[in-house]
């Protein structure tokens, strides 16, 4: 049995909560934000939000120069974030395979 945690400013306010209770129930979670693995969390996995932001300026800049924004393509992440809390992996009795760990952009040790 697993969790994925959902992104939510609900999750996001509670992650403490949320994290501790996964660990106290030795409950492997999957949450959407770095946050979440700061605060104890398993492994953390989503779209960097700060990439989504700067693609969101070319969009704007396309709209104010004249393009209709319907015209505009639908556009999707590209860029996401991995980070694996090895403690709560030990604390869990997990063995993150060297595989995972290689792709990881953040270990928490």
């Amino acid at each position: 049995m697993a969790a994925f945690v959902m992104p939510d400013t609900f999750m996001n306010v509670h992650r403490v909560e949320i994290t501790s209770l996964a660990a106290r129930y030795l409950l492997p979670a999957v949450y959407p934000f770095r946050i979440f693995a700061e605060a104890g969390g398993l492994l953390a996995y989503a779209n960097d939000i700060l990439d989504n932001y700067r693609r969101v300026a070319t969009y704007a800049d396309r709209i104010l120069t004249g393009t209709k924004p319907s015209d505009l393509p639908v556009q999707a992440p590209i860029k996401f974030h991995l980070v694996i809390n090895l403690k709560t992996a030990k604390t869990l009795g997990l063995t993150v395979p060297p595989t995972l760990l290689a792709s990881a952009d953040e270990i928490i040790e």
